[in-house]
């Protein structure tokens, strides 16, 4: 069978469903067909057609690699998922099969130039295919698929990627003895039935300005630099025709994310306070998660990611974390409250591991004798910093915020 469709390929031009050798089937694709996820997008080509879906999530959820070959982490995974019913087979369903791995591997490829940098978008990004009919490429279709999901999702990415099947009808390339003039002809949009004895599968992506991935396996002992740079050439007009198709679906990243993906919010702070937010074991972190409900990552340089769906939530933790690592500075007013008495004054504190001392003479523009006649424990005062030494300890002062009456009481601090 396959030769008779490779002879008439070559002395015709005629494919077994009337298209020219440069004709791609047709092109269909949508959006936001579920609703509820953070991103989906449907490519069909013909008879091959894949749903691809989006879930975003925070910088905790990247993959982790430890194998043989590599160790570290992938923040953009790529799941290619074919059940029996899309060739029309019927057989048991055990995990992903080689080919699954192999085609998911080689989208997830395609997409990866154009992902945005960590520092700008900070998310995990998971995309799931999942081939609904397959009749030649669904590995294509799926970079397709995926490229419109993530646009629909709202990821910045930098240019739509598509990807396009190229077939060969050949007689003589396949010989084990050479063929002086061996006929050939390249074939745009490969579907299963013409891929037999002197053809090929060269699957090529990419964006409008050049290739992002490759993969070519052929049924030939061969090819020529011509075959190579016909079929490459074909490509690019191929693609580009995809491309145009898929725009007017949609045309490029949307400006916000999906109401249900949540949100990521990236505060710096010094190194060295790392361990404030952490705490003994893990305690104050913990702590702010079990509380607020959101994540938190926290990288080595300092940056703090803290991933919520709940605005409250997320206003709640970055208010803590702010608090824990910030810097006190003359001048500056707080609400802190009394954890301590003395003779000589009461200690404030005024944010989360910090505390500083309220002279007795700083208490009020009156004559106070002891703190504890106008203080107490738990008390709710408001303190300005007055100075803080060169031993680190925070002065502060209460009368600072209080009227200066006309004539008052000066009272030694010895």
């Amino acid at each position: 069978m396959s030769a008779v469709i490779s002879e008439r390929i070559l002395d015709k031009e005629q494919r077994l469903d009337g298209r020219k050798i440069t004709e791609i089937r047709e092109l269909q694709s949508a959006v936001d067909l579920l609703p509820r996820v953070h991103g989906t997008g449907m490519f069909m080509r013909g008879d091959t057609q894949v749903l691809s879906i989006v879930t975003l999530g925070s910088p905790g959820d990247v993959q982790t690699l430890d194998s043989m070959e590599m160790e570290g982490t992938k923040r953009y995974m790529h799941h290619y998922n074919d059940a029996p019913f899309t060739y029309g087979d019927t057989r048991p369903m055990r995990g992903p099969s080689r080919r699954a791995i192999g085609h998911g591997a080689l989208a997830e490829r395609a997409l990866e130039p154009v992902l945005p940098e960590e520092a700008d978008f900070p998310y995990a990004i998971r995309v799931v295919s999942e081939v609904m009919g397959s009749n030649g490429s669904s590995s294509m279709a799926s970079v397709c698929g995926s490229t419109l999901s993530l646009m629909a999702a709202g990821v910045p990415i930098k240019k739509p990627v598509a990807g396009i099947a190229m077939g060969l009808a050949s007689q003589g390339l396949y010989a084990t003895v050479g063929v002086e003039n061996p006929r050939w002809k390249v074939l745009t949009d490969l579907q299963d039935i013409e891929d037999g004895n002197g053809g090929m599968d060269f699957k090529i992506a990419g964006t409008c300005d050049g290739i992002t991935a490759i993969q070519m396996d052929t049924k030939t002992s061969g090819l020529t630099f011509d075959i190579v740079k016909q079929t490459i050439a074909q490509s690019s007009e191929a693609r580009l025709q995809i491309l145009d198709q898929m725009a007017g679906t949609i045309a490029e990243p949307r400006a916000d994310l999906s109401e249900y993906a949540p949100r990521i919010v990236t505060i710096q702070i010094d190194p060295e306070k790392i361990r404030d937010v952490i705490g003994p074991g893990g305690k104050v972190i913990n702590k702010i998660i079990d509380d607020t409900g959101v994540q938190i990552d926290i990288e080595q340089d300092g940056r703090v990611m803290v991933t919520s769906s709940d605005a409250e939530g997320m206003k709640q933790a970055i208010e803590t974390i702010t608090a824990l690592t910030k810097e006190v500075e003359a001048g500056e007013i707080y609400d802190g409250t009394v954890v301590r008495l003395e003779d000589f004054g009461a200690f404030v504190q005024i944010l989360p591991n910090k505390d500083g001392l309220v002279h007795v003479s700083e208490i009020a523009w009156a004559r106070t004798n002891k703190p504890s006649d106008v203080l107490k424990l738990g008390d709710k005062v408001k303190v300005k910093v007055k100075e803080i030494d060169n031993l680190g300890r925070v002065n502060l002062s209460m009368k600072a915020l209080l009227p200066k009456p006309e004539v008052h009481e000066e009272r030694s601090q010895n």
